[in-house]
């Protein structure tokens, strides 16, 4: 189990991730791109991609689940109650790597 705040903690972890609204809800960007939101208390979309999503569903499909927006797969909602830290951690990176510029991925 992870806390809204211990997620809150591992995104903002990240290089140069910073935190700010989306629409109401807390968003974790790196140069303005938006890498996670903590939907709600139990629930964080990590934004990865497709195969990113399909891979942390299929790995745990009790703690992820898919995200669409219209016809497109746009990332993984996590089960903050039901995922570890390490796991999350790793998701985040995933979806920061892929949100972030060269410069920062090549640190």
């Amino acid at each position: 189990m992870v806390s809204r705040e211990q997620a809150r903690k591992l995104a903002l972890a990240l290089p140069e991730a910073v935190e700010q609204d989306h629409h109401g809800r807390p968003s974790f960007r790196v140069v303005g791109r938006i890498f996670a939101t903590q939907w709600d208390e139990q629930h964080m979309n990590v934004m990865l991609d497709e195969a990113g999503v399909r891979t942390a569903v299929h790995s745990d499909p009790e703690t992820c689940e898919e995200v669409w927006w219209g016809k497109r797969l746009t990332a993984v909602r996590v089960s903050l109650c039901r995922v570890d830290s390490e796991t999350l951690a790793n998701l985040l990176a995933d979806a920061w790597e892929g949100k972030a510029p060269a410069r920062l991925r090549n640190r």
